[in-house]
């Protein structure tokens, strides 16, 4: 075979010398030991020469392609196109991605040999093996899309990460809240915590899965109620490449799969719509989801804690929110207390934000007793929330080093509950200023004297002794007989 190829080689070269036999053995031995297949046709295509490599490369071997031309080859299936054919076609340079029958996929680059009248009599054509090449690209790919999982997981654990003295319990009904959450989070079960808006659910949902044996996994917290419906299916299961216009061509992890683990927090749940609640249920059933656009089912580890302010009992009554998602969802429901039902966690909360505050803004600030005392007896609509952001603004308000009564937001504070003050009439004209001041003060004693009945409960409102009180409502009571 070999003196065959070799033949068929020289009677392409020039000369008949015994030296020119020489180097043309020397020359054979060059290629047939080239790294890179070599493959080689005459000015028809016929195939006249291929090298070890170029058989190591494809796979295919040497008696099945010498001798054949390279239609026949095309035709038959023994490769996906040919360079040479191209080359015969355009004269020029070609070079393509090819595919064998074997299953190898390789690059190749055809060059046409002219001679003096300018006619083609051999096309060489390089082969490179580039399969491993695809295999090292995908393998890359998918240590991309691990790299990145991981990188998100951390970047997750990063931000979410949770300091236990970010729950601040002193009231006894809240402590027994946390004992029962601290017992849910040893076992692997799903929890539903209910309460209003601002009371802390993330907070106990956080402290749950710090006290859980997935711990130093993923804590991947999903608000329901702020995901687009389109988007939700695609940020919770994730999509393949090219699943919908817009669509990273990558494709993308979602959040259950990058959760895979550890915890996912579920806020919001009852703003979920039906066809979610579907594939929501699959997941807690099966453990397993299914890409946007996929047809593998993916296999994953997670604990759910869902969390809602709404009644979800009247939702599935309604029929909008489906009743065996419930039952899934409400193996341990525990409810979060709001502020004003567990005020001895108020204070605590107070000077806890007061101090967080004073670093964040480099202030040096306390609050009195008077300003606390407001603060207890107002009902809290907004919890937690509301608390943090009231004191964040008046620490940023006040004009002292001391936050006092005066310095609470008058309509969130004064005017919402407890002392319901008499309007003055600026528009007297004969009114002055300490007459005004005199006003208020007695509207306000005699209304908070009214309310507690007795002179201590008043004055400790107000923030004064009690003789001083005694006083003060003397000399009103003298100054009202005077006036009739």
């Amino acid at each position: 075979m070999k003196n065959r190829e070799l033949m068929n080689f020289g009677n392409l070269l020039k000369g008949d010398a015994k030296s020119l036999q020489s180097n043309i053995k020397q020359l054979y031995q060059v290629i047939e030991n080239s790294y890179d297949g070599i493959y080689i046709t005459d000015g028809n295509a016929n195939t006249i020469f291929l090298n070890k490599s170029y058989e190591k490369i494809t796979g295919m071997k040497k008696s099945e392609m010498l001798g054949k031309n390279m239609r026949y080859l095309v035709k038959n299936n023994y490769i996906s196109k040919s360079g040479t054919l191209m080359v015969l076609d355009s004269r020029k340079n070609v070079t393509i991605e090819q595919k064998f029958k074997t299953g190898k996929t390789v690059l190749v680059s055809s060059s046409p040999i002219f001679n003096e009248n300018d006619e083609i009599i051999m096309v060489v054509t390089n082969v490179r093996n580039v399969t491993e090449l695809y295999e090292l690209k995908e393998q890359l790919k998918k240590n991309k899309e691990l790299m990145g999982r991981y990188h998100l997981q951390l970047e997750a654990m990063r931000r979410q990460l949770f300091e236990f003295s970010d729950i601040i319990v002193e009231d006894e009904k809240m402590i027994n809240i946390l004992d029962m959450a601290k017992k849910v989070a040893k076992v692997d079960t799903t929890v539903l915590l209910l309460g209003e808006t601002g009371v802390g659910k993330e907070k106990v949902a956080k402290y749950i899965h710090k006290n859980s044996n997935r711990s130093n996994k993923s804590f991947i917290r999903i608000d329901c109620g702020s995901i687009p419906h389109n988007l939700i299916e695609s940020e919770l299961f994730g999509y393949e490449k090219g699943s919908f216009t817009g669509a990273n061509k990558e494709g993308k992890i979602g959040l259950f799969e990058l959760a895979d683990g550890g915890t996912v927090f579920l806020d919001e749940i009852g703003e979920l719509n039906l066809d979610m609640q579907v594939r929501l249920l699959r997941v807690l059933q099966e453990k397993e989801i299914k890409r946007v656009g996929g047809t593998d089912t993916i296999k994953i580890d997670i604990r759910v804690i869902a969390a809602t302010n709404r009644d979800l009992e009247k939702m599935v009554d309604k029929k909008t929110f489906r009743e065996d998602l419930y039952y899934r969802l409400n193996v341990v429901p525990i409810r979060i207390l709001p502020l004003r039902e567990r005020k001895d966690d108020i204070e605590p909360l107070i000077n806890y934000f007061i101090g967080v505050f004073n670093k964040k803004y480099n202030f040096g600030k306390v609050i009195t007793c008077g300003a606390v005392d407001s603060l207890k007896e107002y009902r809290w609509p907004g919890n937690v929330r509301e608390l943090k952001n009231i004191i964040e603004r008046v620490m940023i308000m006040s004009a002292g080093d001391k936050i006092l009564r005066s310095d609470l937001p008058i309509k969130e504070i004064w005017g919402s509950n407890k002392f319901e003050v008499d309007e003055i009439n600026v528009e007297n004209k004969n009114l002055t200023l300490k007459d005004a001041v005199e006003n208020l003060e007695e509207s306000l004693i005699e209304k908070t004297f009214k309310k507690y009945g007795n002179v201590r409960g008043a004055a400790k409102e107000l923030g004064i002794n009690a003789s001083t009180l005694v006083r003060k409502r003397k000399r009103y009571k003298n100054k009202c007989a005077l006036q009739k």
